[in-house]
């Protein structure tokens, strides 16, 4: 029998049924998964073959096991933190993904919402920018939230500023995420849980509080869960983010993740240009034009020059 996958917690997973029942069950042996060496073979928004039939883990039982993961149509991924070899899927199957962004309580660094922009463009998944808590914005940081906006809706993102605490304020995110699977992701503490349920008061999602100390978020969502919208679709609400580091991505296509970048690379002297130290470089030339923001290609500067064996990139304020 075909079914979701909702949740899973490393041990059991939350499976919606073509019923509508949500069951919970195992896994049968160990699934292969195209090579991909993961931390968890199976996670949220996996469509999945389950079969009827007892399955024992520890002291508990369940009468449910999962026997195979369909093919996704892409997924996104982050290094583990402790096995830098391994990475950590954290949902698949996604329809669009949702970057929360906030600047201020706690504040979302440029180089966060470039790597998570990256990976997604990597997977071909639309991702919409979602700048959140603007009532806590002064002037000078509305004027930032507007250069900001610009910079990447230029970019070819589409970007709201909102207030996920107020359900009349992101009315519109119930018509787009009507039936699809999206992905809400962001650092810790910048109100993912609140704009779930905002879109669906129905849910009434746990929340938790920002750390005065650091002003960073307390983790409330352990792991990854898809929960079904009453306007329709699914929302996949992540744990907070701090680190992310990006894997199976070789150096050499970094670039074609930057659409500003890919636009221009036909231009370059050489078709095989780094946008480093080339000469006759387009991109080069676009950021000291100011056509590609000097922000964006410290981040690929970055990406360029990081040993891809460490797993520990991090949001230095998440």
């Amino acid at each position: 029998m075909q079914a979701l996958v909702l949740k899973s917690t490393g041990k059991w997973y939350s499976i919606l049924l073509p019923s509508g029942e949500v069951i919970s069950a195992g896994i049968k042996g160990k699934l292969r998964l195209d090579g991909l060496k993961t931390t968890n073979p199976v996670a949220a928004g996996d469509r999945v073959f389950i079969e009827k039939r007892t399955f024992h883990y520890e002291d508990d039982t369940t009468e449910y096991a999962i026997c195979e993961v369909l093919p996704r149509d892409n997924y996104i991924v982050r290094k583990s933190t402790n096995l830098s070899k391994q990475m950590q899927i954290i949902a698949a199957n996604i329809d669009r993904m949702y970057l929360v962004v906030t600047l201020k309580s706690p504040e979302t660094q440029l180089a966060f919402v470039d790597r998570m922009l990256v990976s997604a463009e990597s997977f071909r998944i639309p991702t919409t920018i979602l700048f959140n808590k603007i009532d806590l914005l002064r002037e000078k940081e509305l004027q930032e939230l507007e250069r900001l906006q610009k910079l990447y809706e230029t970019i070819g993102y589409p970007c709201y500023s909102i207030r996920g605490d107020k359900p009349e304020n992101v009315k519109f995110l119930k018509e787009q995420i009507s039936g699809k699977q999206v992905l809400f992701t962001g650092n810790s503490g910048v109100g993912k849980t609140t704009l779930v349920n905002s879109v669906d008061s129905t849910l009434s999602l746990r929340t938790g509080e920002i750390s005065r100390a650091h002003e960073q978020g307390k983790h409330t969502t352990t792991f990854a869960e898809m929960h079904a919208v009453k306007s329709g679709g699914y929302v996949i609400d992540t744990p907070g983010i701090r680190a992310f580091g990006l894997i199976d991505l070789e150096k050499a296509h970094y670039s074609h993740y930057f659409p500003e970048m890919r636009h221009r690379m036909g231009e370059c002297k050489f078709h095989n240009c780094q946008h480093l130290n080339e000469p006759s470089c387009a991109v080069k030339k676009a950021v000291e034009n100011g056509e590609i923001a000097l922000s964006r290609y410290q981040t690929y500067l970055q990406l360029m020059g990081e040993n891809t064996e460490d797993p520990y990139r991090r949001n230095e304020h998440a």
